[in-house]
């Protein structure tokens, strides 16, 4: 058996050998090593590269069990448009009891022509959970001209 006075000169040689190890891996402090400084990028904004359609010419949403669709018909300059889609905004939560999205689209990548009304029109839906309706009494889409809303 080890007397007391014993133990603690015996703690302190073991203390003194583990610290005189330095950066060596039997050295406890350096378990997890130094820290390293990480920068975040700042003001690091993402942009929709996508414009907004010209135009609602109609809006309805119907609903489903669990939810509902938002369909929003747009008419673009000329034909050729896509990659249309409804873009919430808020983070899709209502304000003020408004559930608001952008009708978003890209332009042809070559020069096309007008056409008829027909033949521009672009039509995007996006299913909406019934818990995402909760507390929403409207129901709008933005347009570059113009904006529709449905009211429950």
């Amino acid at each position: 058996m080890m007397r007391p006075m014993t133990r603690i000169i015996t703690a302190l040689l073991l203390v003194s050998f583990v610290a005189a190890c330095g950066q060596s891996r039997l050295n406890p402090f350096n378990w997890f090593g130094r820290d390293k400084e990480t920068r975040n990028a700042q003001n690091v904004e993402i942009v929709d590269p996508r414009g907004l359609v010209g135009e609602i010419i109609k809006l309805k949403v119907d609903r489903l069990p669990g939810g509902a669709i938002i369909n929003a018909f747009g008419l673009p300059p000329t034909q050729g448009y896509w990659e249309a889609e409804l873009v919430p905004l808020n983070d899709e939560f209502p304000d003020k009891g408004v559930l608001t999205y952008e009708f978003r689209l890209l332009p042809p990548g070559t020069r096309t022509d007008v056409g008829t009304k027909v033949s521009r029109e672009v039509v995007v839906a996006r299913f909406v959970s019934d818990q995402q309706l909760v507390g929403v009494r409207r129901i709008r889409v933005i347009a570059d001209a113009n904006s529709r809303t449905v009211r429950r």
